[in-house]
């Protein structure tokens, strides 16, 4: 079946730009990807009345949350899976049952490409949903995401991708293209907070600012306690493996932080803070007051240290926030789990 994509006169075409196909057997998802179009958007860069006035200081915010997917992952994962389309993929292939493999799901579903998304047992059912939703096929295996991973390389074959959910060069090249949009806003921050768990997007920030002119500015590295593997490897000065996660705020939950990001320690400007659970589910509920947007607790993380007013901050006029999102939390997770914290404290 054929659809038009596109207006019928000539000169209407003339006037647009080449890139763009004005008549294409289109079945749906095969249209994205003839438009050459990236796969992530745009997001807000809004000033934040509520954090400002808490905090004492100008806080902005970049709304990743926003993204198709829910989350600043479809940046990098995106720009990845395209570039290994080009390459001859024609298999996604991820081990995440988080925001890193609803992103390579998403992207395959726009791309017309299949995906098998490995999760282990441990995975929410909302998760497995959402990664349905998305057309991915889902296979469960082993108890851990290590176990997990092992099994998706396995599946690997000479035409698949495998997508890593942190520790890849692609990643980390689309995801700065965040710091290109706020460079073209015309904001320049003292300081750009945001949440660590495997070091993607610490990296992909970092080369942002570098790539703007920007490496002077510092960057605040957030982690809960008991999902702190950056902290643990900034005191080691190099990457260590935690026993275990923890923290309830799982999508933080990487066992060692990716190579690249300690390199950006010796690089640039980083500072690792640390934040209880307590702190970042209580940032959540306020934000979600604040800003109408609900966020996991992984991305709680980056906003208590404003809603605190933490000592870090208090030498920087600016603030940047990069709200990373999450699709996978509810509401009745995070009120289950302050409850929790309110019994046991």
């Amino acid at each position: 079946m054929y659809f038009r994509c596109g207006p019928k006169k000539s000169q209407e075409r003339d006037r647009r730009s080449s890139n763009v196909l004005q008549y294409k057997k289109c079945p749906g998802r095969a249209a994205a990807r003839a438009t050459h179009m990236t796969l992530h958007i745009d997001t807000p860069l809004v000033e934040s009345r509520q954090l400002s006035l808490v905090s004492g200081r100008s806080v902005w915010l970049k709304l990743e949350a926003l993204q198709p997917p829910g989350s600043f992952k479809i940046r990098g994962i995106g720009f990845a899976c395209e570039t290994y389309l080009a390459r001859g993929a024609r298999r996604f292939v991820s081990s995440s049952g988080g925001n890193a493999g609803l992103a390579v799901a998403y992207a395959g579903r726009r791309l017309s490409v299949p995906v098998t998304v490995v999760v282990p047992e441990t995975t929410s059912e909302r998760a497995k949903k959402l990664l349905r939703l998305e057309d991915a096929e889902v296979i469960v295996h082993g108890v851990s995401w290590q176990e997990a991973n092992a099994f998706a390389l396995s599946l690997v074959g000479i035409a698949d991708a495998f997508l890593h959910p942190f520790d890849d060069p692609l990643l980390w090249q689309g995801h700065a293209t965040m710091v290109d949009e706020v460079f073209r806003s015309g904001l320049e921050p003292d300081v750009i907070v945001l949440s660590v768990g495997g070091g993607g997007l610490l990296s992909g920030v970092a080369e942002g600012l570098h790539r703007n002119g920007w490496g002077h500015i510092p960057i605040l590295a957030v982690e809960t306690e008991g999902a702190a593997s950056y902290h643990e490897a900034t005191k080691a000065g190099f990457p260590v493996e935690l026993e275990g996660i923890t923290s309830i705020a799982t999508s933080l939950g990487a066992k060692r932080v990716c190579e690249r990001a300690m390199q950006w320690w010796e690089d640039h400007p980083v500072r690792s803070v640390l934040v209880t659970d307590k702190s970042a589910l209580r940032a959540c509920e306020r934000f979600l007051a604040d800003h109408r947007l609900l966020v996991e607790p992984a991305c709680g993380a980056s906003l208590a240290p404003v809603y605190d007013n933490a000592p870090e901050l208090q030498q920087f006029g600016t603030v940047l926030v990069i709200v990373c999102g999450g699709a996978t939390a509810t509401m009745d997770q995070i009120r289950q789990w302050s409850k929790r914290y309110k019994a046991i404290r």
